[in-house]
């Protein structure tokens, strides 16, 4: 296979045929993803016989990991929507931030929203809300997207207890407490750049309106009518909203507690595994709202499996390249090259974590990498574990390209094409990444001169 730097010009040459394939020959993105994974095989001269297995064995493992949290999130986002509690949920946020601020209250609650739970599945759950709310305001569907795009990576790659950042707080030997609020701090920041300030971009895009083909097309019917409409209140939405989200969350709280091993704990973790949970959310949902049903449940279910098709296919492919681009030995070059460098451990925690980021797509794959190799040498630099975690953590926020296979949730749930899923996701996140990495170096500096608590 071909080492060195001939590996980045062929990373860099097969992001580009993906790019032309599908933004200038407009070939789907399935099939697109597909060629490319065999054609990068090839120019890396992988054993012809290891192609195929690797592609078949990324997309199997990404499916497996995220495809029935997008079936299941579809049939949750169709319950609130039939429900109507999406519209309840839009009124009530509206009312907190008025049409003008609409983008904050997305992406802030993007960002809380994916604190326990999985990015593609905080972004599934909240997309009938958006796509509401944009109708709602008269406003580009590109600025909730961007919000809420940024807001949940954010969340899903800084704060514990999402995987990634537990498993970079643990590598470095950090306190936990600490790494949460410095987290916060520099999460905020990077969500109100990147999701808000930057979305305003597109405020001259043209006015969203809900289609009649869209998943969320019966809130058409009753866009238009007064708020005193039969829905269900802005509480029992949030509630049945959050409800198998708390179920995650609640679950990380006793596994931190509890003794490792026991029954509660054994319990808690079934409970709380991410599909597990939205089962439970969806069944739960159906039992609070479906008064405000005009439809059955399983003709919910029935109009997911459809939607959730194609969806399922480009989200495996991207994964897929994903694997194949992972296995050409791509990630393992870069991150030996930057550690040769001398240069400080927090810069180099973000450097290692956004080339990785870049190079295979997986956050949690860069941040998880990165920690493990950083977190034995950290104590021997005498730099703060937390601040160049939490450096790792930003790192791995920015950067998605179509090897991401969330890069393909965000653009087919927001029914946006690749070039809007990188004017408005990859470059909004990465905005976001380098605002956290700044908030982070400011840290660096202030503990460096007057000392921080728990730095």
């Amino acid at each position: 296979m071909i080492t060195g730097y001939g590996l980045l010009v062929v990373f860099t040459l097969s992001i580009l045929i993906l790019l032309v394939s599908i933004i200038k020959f407009k070939l789907n993105p399935f099939i697109a993803l597909l060629l490319t994974s065999i054609l990068t095989g090839f120019l890396v001269q992988m054993p012809i016989g290891d192609i195929s297995s690797t592609i078949s064995s990324g997309f199997g493992n990404t499916l497996g990991s995220i495809g029935i949290v997008i079936g299941l999130g579809i049939v949750f986002g169709n319950v609130l929507s039939e429900s109507k509690a999406t519209k309840s949920i839009a009124n009530g946020l509206l009312s907190k931030t008025g049409d003008n601020n609409a983008a904050i209250a997305v992406t802030t609650a993007g960002f809380l929203i994916s604190i326990p739970v999985y990015m593609d599945a905080a972004f599934v759950i909240m997309m009938p809300i958006v796509k509401y709310i944009a109708d709602k305001t008269k406003k580009s569907l590109m600025i909730f997207i961007c919000a809420l795009g940024v807001g949940t990576i954010v969340g899903h790659a800084m704060v514990i207890p999402t995987p990634g950042p537990l498993s970079v707080a643990a590598n470095m030997n950090a306190d936990v407490g600490a790494f949460i609020f410095y987290s916060i701090l520099c999460a905020f920041p990077a969500i109100l750049v990147g999701g808000w300030l930057y979305g305003k971009r597109f405020s001259k895009s043209e006015a969203f309106k809900l289609d009649n083909s869209e998943v969320e097309s019966e809130i058409v019917a009753t866009a238009n009518v007064e708020n005193n409409e039969n829905m269900p209140s802005f509480g029992l939405s949030m509630f049945t909203l959050l409800f198998p989200i708390c179920i995650i969350l609640l679950s990380n709280v006793l596994k931190a507690v509890l003794p490792e091993g026991s029954l509660i704990v054994s319990i808690a973790s079934f409970l709380g595994d991410k599909n597990i949970a939205l089962l439970i959310g969806s069944v739960v949902a159906f039992a609070l709202l479906h008064t405000y049903f005009e439809k059955s449940f399983s003709e919910l279910v029935i109009e997911a499996a459809d939607s959730a098709g194609l969806i399922l296919l480009i989200t495996g492919a991207g994964g897929a390249f994903g694997s194949v681009i992972n296995a050409s030995g791509i990630g393992d070059f870069l991150v030996a090259t930057m550690s040769d460098l001398s240069i400080p451990a927090v810069v180099l925690g973000f450097a290692l974590s956004a080339l990785l980021r870049v190079s295979q797509g997986s956050t949690t794959v860069a941040l998880v990498t990165t920690s493990s190799i950083l977190g034995p040498a950290i104590a021997a630099t005498g730099a703060s574990p937390v601040l160049v975690g939490l450096a790792i953590c930003a790192g791995g926020v920015g950067l998605s390209l179509p090897n991401d296979s969330g890069f393909w949730v965000l653009s087919r749930f927001g029914g946006i094409s690749v070039k809007d899923t990188l004017n408005s996701w990859t470059i909004g996140g990465t905005l976001a990444s380098f605002t956290a990495f700044a908030v982070v170096l400011i840290l660096n500096v202030l503990n460096s001169v007057i000392g921080l608590p728990g730095l």
